[in-house]
């Protein structure tokens, strides 16, 4: 199979969850025996924290405007199988247009920001990254997230046939690794400063690192404000690249996961970081949703918890429970959510034989 994909990145993972996703899918593809060709327009603010600029697996194009890659584009799409236009694509508009002109057995929408895309339209917003005549031409549509959001898609987009594609993760890159000193901490965690995601933050992360100040708390990530309530036991990585992602899980005790408020609010809609820490053998603590039940089981592979005392009783357990607990979660996210299993999936539901 020959599959173009026009997306948001995946040279850059800075400040976006796109990148590792479609990273470890086209790996999965090409071991399969399939051709990737990831077309993503070369932004400023990716350049500058690129960290990937090839791939021996995958095609990668980057492009200045979409005059410029039109043409070539249109070419890529008359030899293809099928043809993927993604969220937050800065051409997916123009994209969509030649996807949808193009010979192809297979085209497809895939959204990888379902909770962003039907609240901006609930709340009467244009989505630059939706066409205006909506998903009803493309053969399939694919969301991040399942759940009732696969029916709104239906009946507010017009999507006719509709299927979750979760994230993944690749264990060949998310596995145990040995600690650093520089990420050594009682509780970690990683993610890119979200407005929706702070007062969770402040009562799962900040509030237990006042309480126990005789421990040591470690964030990483990007965008994080100046009047961001730091303590004087929270240690502030600005931005973990992804080769360093295993080796800060696998620094501290435990790791600590919060979706975004509509991810949250919608459910059935995994962070990818979650599957990371997992695949790592990290102890992780996280947040509820619906759903949440479909990925791991709480309480013997993952620690669900809802406020300050909740971690706090996660952080006194004994070492032994918390590496039986990452062990299981481990176990879960090799079986059940990698890469390959994803790329396999996918092939699935474009009826094709890997």
């Amino acid at each position: 199979m020959r599959l173009v994909v026009f997306g948001l990145t995946v040279s850059s993972s800075w400040g976006n969850g796109h990148a590792t996703i479609w990273r470890g899918l086209c790996g999965a593809l090409a071991r399969q025996g399939h051709k990737v060709e990831f077309f993503e327009r070369d932004v400023p603010y990716y350049a500058l924290h690129r960290d990937l600029n090839s791939s021996d697996n995958y095609d990668l194009i980057l492009y200045s405007s979409w005059e410029e890659i039109a043409a070539r584009a249109r070419g890529a799409l008359k030899d293809a199988d099928c043809a993927v236009v993604t969220s937050y694509c800065p051409d997916a508009r123009a994209a969509a247009d030649l996807v949808l002109e193009a010979p192809l057995a297979q085209r497809i929408f895939y959204d990888l920001d379902t909770p962003i895309t039907l609240g901006r339209l609930r709340a009467g917003e244009q989505v630059e990254y939706l066409p205006t005549y909506g998903l009803e031409p493309f053969d399939l549509v694919l969301s991040y997230t399942g759940g009732p959001a696969l029916e709104e898609l239906h009946t507010r987009l017009g999507a006719r046939r509709v299927a979750p594609l979760y994230g993944s993760v690749d264990p060949a890159v998310h596995q145990p690794r040995d600690p650093k000193p520089r990420y050594r901490g009682n509780l970690s965690y990683l993610g890119t400063y979200a407005s929706d995601r702070q007062n969770k933050l402040q009562d799962l992360f900040i509030e237990p690192a006042r309480r126990c100040p005789d421990k040591r708390f470690v964030l990483g990530g990007a965008q994080y404000p100046l009047e961001f309530p730091w303590a004087d036991n929270i240690w502030f990585v600005r931005h973990v690249p992804p080769p360093e992602h295993p080796a800060f899980y696998c620094s501290s005790d435990l790791t600590l996961s919060i979706t975004r408020a509509a991810m949250a609010e919608m459910g059935y809609c995994p962070s990818g970081r979650l599957f990371e820490a997992a695949a790592c053998g990290t102890p992780i603590v996280s947040d509820y949703w619906a759903g949440f039940e479909d990925f791991f089981e709480p309480g013997r592979e993952i620690l669900v918890v809802s406020s300050a005392d909740d971690v706090q009783e996660a952080l006194s357990l004994d070492r032994e429970e918390l590496r039986r607990i990452g062990a299981a979660a481990r176990k879960r996210v090799l079986a059940e959510h990698t890469a390959d299993r994803r790329g396999m999936e996918l092939l699935s539901l474009l009826e094709v034989t890997a």
